[in-house]
């Protein structure tokens, strides 16, 4: 066999691995992303519980990568110490170990049954998580078949002159070894794949113990560029993290790198194989350097805290605060920044909702303007919010992110609708009636302040709607909306009663009442509209007092 057409081999296998590596990534995220982010929140309290639910949730996924995005969801946005954060990153680092573990065992009739098994139940499964887990399953099998091709494809480099001098050229050094074992675990976005490669190296005898374990180094390296990479140009909070990780990388390879022969000949007096000595160095190294790191973590924090201090907050509201680009990548945790940029938008409304409480009872021109000022950043933030879920990977997200998509949008285009009404009808309104000197009278003005409250009300309990899918609190603000209706009957009824007494004055007055109420009633069938799909998903809206109206 030449030494093109064995290049060309290994070029199509180390693709097949990367796709491997990949499926497995999407099947967990779409299966369990919600529940994954969910267990990363609640590790993040200190430094034991954030070290396992960073392994565990690494062995699921396989990408330390997306471990570490959403990791910088929560310590990039101040929701959690930094301490906790870094003590996850380096439970990802260990999780990431656990396949190679796997992986450096005789897979020979492993793959074939997984491959099998994952393409049989995925073929006859109707639930979609039965589905996504079957998928998981291809991808692991795809990459132990990667594997087994890799090491059969490298036998005959021993016996090829040329590329045994080719791989000598590049691994005879450690410190270039550890250099381009950096970069193929770069490039490859996965640390997992770079160390079957270098496992496959080793255990064909195309690179020496000492070479390999050089490499081991180096794929750690390069797993940690990643997140960093992907954290520039970000917040400079969101830096933290990566870098801290990164620190923990180059240290520990900087204190192994002297000593890889005298520690691949005590490794090999342990275990002769060299596939399972890389994966073991590998597996040694993070156990290392995270009890190297666990116990100082505090001081590394307040450290990087101070050479990544907070930004100071943009004085203009309409820049988006939590559309990272880089957790896009991540859908579960895109989804989480998307959910919360839309409460940024239900405090705008509610703002909105307060300034034109008072802008009918007062001749104030100021109020009205700051008012219309809130809606330009309301449609700001929402032709961002909308193209970045646009922006999201809508096949890797599971049926229950799937819905939780619809329910953000839902939210984010009613919310945008009350913004619309309150500028172009209410302040519309209310800045004539203060170009006109009209005055309403106090029981009308009562009126209006207790449907303005009572909407505020309203809208903070669709957003605990929004935020708990508490069922019964959306059933209340649908049975309320029927009391806006009522006042709308009422207002009907004191215009008429106004329009029999033949007094202009009084007549334009009545209107103008019937107007507001009538533009706060469509208010309220948006803030109730937000809720129509959790009563939907539970059977609710069949009643015909439930279903939706204007």
């Amino acid at each position: 066999m030449s030494a093109t057409h064995v290049l060309i081999e290994l070029l199509g296998e180390i693709a097949l691995l990367l796709w491997g590596v990949h499926v497995v990534n999407s099947g967990v995220q779409r299966a369990f992303g919600s529940e994954l982010r969910h267990l990363l929140g609640e590790g993040l309290r200190n430094r034991g519980k954030a070290f396992l639910a960073g392994l565990g949730v690494t062995a699921l996924l396989q990408s330390s990568t997306a471990t570490a995005l959403m990791i910088a969801s929560f310590s990039g946005a101040g929701a959690v110490e930094l301490a906790p954060a870094l003590a996850m990153m380096l439970g990802a680092n260990v999780g990431t170990t656990l396949i190679v573990q796997l992986a450096s065992f005789d897979v020979t009739y492993v793959f074939p049954l997984i491959l099998f098994a994952g393409v049989a139940v995925y073929r006859r499964a109707r639930s979609s998580m039965v589905r996504d887990l079957a998928q998981t399953a291809v991808g692991f099998g795809l990459m132990l078949l990667a594997l087994h091709l890799l090491v059969e494809t490298m036998r005959p480099i021993e016996a090829s002159a040329t590329l045994k001098l080719i791989f000598g050229a590049i691994t005879g050094e450690p410190l270039i070894a550890l250099i381009v074992a950096a970069g193929l675990a770069w490039a490859a976005h996965s640390s997992v794949a770079a160390m079957l490669l270098v496992m496959s190296l080793a255990g064909a005898g195309v690179v020496t113990p000492e070479a390999a374990l050089a490499m081991v180094l180096g794929c750690n390296v390069g797993s940690a560029l990643n997140p960093l990479i992907d954290a520039v140009g970000a917040e400079p909070a969101k830096l933290r993290a990566p870098v801290g990780n990164l620190v923990n990388r180059l240290v520990g390879a900087g204190l192994a790198l002297p000593f890889v022969g005298p520690i691949a000949a005590w490794m090999s007096a342990v275990d002769p194989d060299a596939g399972r000595l890389a994966a073991n160095a590998h597996l040694v190294f993070n156990l290392a350097t995270a009890a190297l790191f666990i116990a100082v973590l505090p001081q590394l924090a307040r450290l990087l805290t101070r050479l990544f201090p907070d930004r100071p907050l943009a004085n203009d509201p309409s820049v988006p605060l939590y559309l990272d680009e880089a957790a896009l990548s991540t859908p579960s945790v895109a989804l989480a920044n998307a959910a919360r940029e839309v409460l940024r938008m239900a405090d705008v409304v509610e703002q909105m909702l307060k300034g034109s409480q008072g802008a009918f009872a007062k001749d104030d021109v100021g109020r009205v303007l700051a008012v219309r000022r809130a809606d330009d950043v309301l449609d700001t933030l929402f032709d961002k919010i909308q193209l970045y879920i646009g922006a999201i990977d809508h096949d890797r997200l599971s049926d229950k992110e799937t819905a939780r998509v619809f329910a953000t949008l839902a939210l984010a285009i009613n919310l945008e609708h009350i913004g619309d009404i309150v500028d172009k009808n209410l302040m519309e309104m209310a800045g004539q009636r203060i170009k006109e000197k009209r005055l309403l009278p106090p029981p009308a003005i009562r009126r209006i302040e207790e449907m303005h409250g009572r909407l505020c009300e309203h809208l903070r309990l669709a957003v605990a709607v929004f935020m708990s899918g508490d069922a019964t609190a959306a059933r209340r603000l649908v049975v309320e909306k029927e009391s806006f209706r009522a006042l709308e009957r009422e207002a009907t009824d004191r215009h008429f009663a106004e329009m029999r007494t033949g007094r202009p004055e009084q007549i334009e007055i009545s209107a103008l009442q019937l107007d507001i109420t009538r533009d706060l009633k469509r208010i309220e069938a948006h803030i109730a509209a937000t809720v129509y799909g959790l009563l939907e998903k539970n059977g609710e809206l069949r009643s015909s007092r439930l279903a939706p109206v204007a």
